[in-house]
């Protein structure tokens, strides 16, 4: 049986003491006893919270992204060259993300065989949308180009290097990823995120088993929702199927009809749906959907990243939730002003707005396409560089980080006898954290009982 006793912890705005037994939080109040073998926690009065949930990350990309070349910070061409030539090779590659048309303009097969012509190498763009290929890494991968417009070709009809949400077919030919699912384990929990909802579409089942693997060993401890996963898939206890991912091209939006249908199917197998929503279009197309064939209690948008008044006040009729990225004003606010139509800015990632509406609305990562920190996010999403209107104060994002995997933007989980013991303990009571959030101040992370960060070995001194 295993037994933790936090003493001098706040709690709801009061220093108490927190008794866990078998991962399970067993008390709450004054002048708990421990058990001969409970390990002693000093909280030394700071605050001691269910743990984060992050409602919108990419796990696997996420692991493969600390692998690769961040090219984010690049400065023109030359910073673009640098960072491609210093980054480590993987199996023969080059596998670099962040990229943005900011650095150097458009890239292509061309443009990249200037500045790495001999070794395979494929850039990610930003938006997680597109990979660009050097020569080199076109010939590797030349089997599993298709013939549709989601491989681009110049006017001759040879394939120019850019791909389009072409992960799933790229994959075959790609020396077998290593990711380290450790490290990424260890990297939540600094963050005092002791569960995700992971918003990768169509997961397959490779991508699954990794996953499975990872949580079986120990490596990744954090419970996991997936929007992935097919119904039905057989999963580990701490692994949930959530809404179906609905990844909508907003180049190509599906037609009527046919999301109508595929609404209704996934609706019937008793899952919600959760939508990905960038522009205003896919998201009056998806609300069409929804009032059409009827809400599941499930049904989410994802990003809502333009939502002008008027289809906000569909979304509170309805009572869909979102689940949005406010930090996005932050990283990429300079390309927002000069890429995104005039119209569609006042409208960006609206959080307040949604929130005074009673639209259920919590704040998620994106990572890596977005900044996995929460602390960060709540920082942006109190002080917004875009918008100030919609800003919210930063423990409303903090609530949102505690709402339910299966209910974003729900009631905050609580300590409470019964609750699993998933636990961040910070060094500062709860008001003093919030007024200016970040990470340094996770002290550790703890999922049903057992301690995650530190590793278990540097505990000690917190025991007394």
């Amino acid at each position: 049986m295993s037994s933790v006793l936090f003493r001098g912890v706040e709690v709801a705005g009061v220093v108490t003491e927190v008794h866990v037994e078998d991962g399970v939080v067993s008390a709450v109040g004054a002048d708990l006893r421990p058990s001969a073998e409970s390990v002693i926690v000093d909280g030394g009065g700071g605050a001691l919270l269910p743990g984060l949930h992050d409602h919108h990350v990419h796990l696997l990309a996420l692991a493969a992204h600390m692998e690769s070349a961040d090219v984010a910070g690049a400065a023109g061409v030359e910073g673009l060259r640098a960072a491609l030539r210093k980054a480590r090779q993987g199996r023969g590659w080059i596998r670099a993300t962040g990229y943005h048309e900011s650095i150097a303009g458009d890239l292509d097969r061309w443009v990249l065989d200037r500045l790495v012509p001999h070794v395979p190498v494929r850039v990610q763009h930003r938006s997680g949308a597109l990979w660009i290929l050097n020569s080199a890494a076109l010939e590797r991968v030349a089997d599993v180009l298709d013939q549709t417009a989601d491989v681009e070709r110049d006017g001759a009809g040879t394939p120019n290097g850019r791909l389009w949400r072409y992960d799933a077919r790229l994959r075959p030919a790609l020396p077998a990823a290593r990711l380290d699912l450790a490290a990424l384990g260890r990297l939540l929990a600094g963050h005092g995120i002791t569960g995700v909802t992971d918003a990768t579409p169509d997961l397959e089942p490779s991508a699954l088993s990794l996953l499975a693997t990872g949580h079986a060993s120990g490596a990744l401890p954090q419970r996991v929702t997936l929007l992935g996963a097919r119904s039905g898939s057989d999963l580990p206890s701490s692994f949930t199927i959530g809404p179906r991912k609905l990844l909508l091209r907003d180049h190509d939006l599906p037609n009527y009809d046919h999301l109508v249908s595929t609404v209704a199917q996934v609706h019937a197998e008793g899952r919600g749906v959760a939508v990905h929503c960038v522009t205003r279009h896919s998201l009056v197309l998806t609300l069409a959907v929804l009032e059409d064939v009827g809400l599941h209690p499930a049904d989410r948008i994802e990003h809502a990243s333009v939502v002008p008044l008027d289809v906000a006040d569909w979304l509170a009729r309805l009572g869909v939730r979102v689940v949005t990225q406010p930090d996005f004003l932050r990283t990429r606010g300079a390309q927002y002003d000069t890429e995104v139509d005039a119209s569609d800015r006042p409208h960006l990632y609206r959080y307040a707005g949604l929130l005074a509406r009673g639209i259920p609305t919590c704040a998620s990562s994106d990572a890596p396409y977005g900044e996995l920190d929460p602390w960060q996010v709540m920082a942006t999403a109190a002080d917004r560089p875009i918008g100030p209107e919609e800003n919210v104060d930063a423990a409303v994002v903090l609530d949102g980080y505690l709402s339910p995997g299966h209910r974003p933007g729900g009631p905050p989980r609580r300590l409470e006898p019964g609750a699993p013991a998933d636990l961040v303990l910070l060094h500062t009571p709860r008001r003093e954290a919030l007024r200016e959030p970040r990470a340094e101040l996770v002290r550790s992370c703890w999922i049903a009982g057992s301690p995650i960060h530190p590793s278990p070995g540097e505990h000690r001194h917190d025991q007394l």
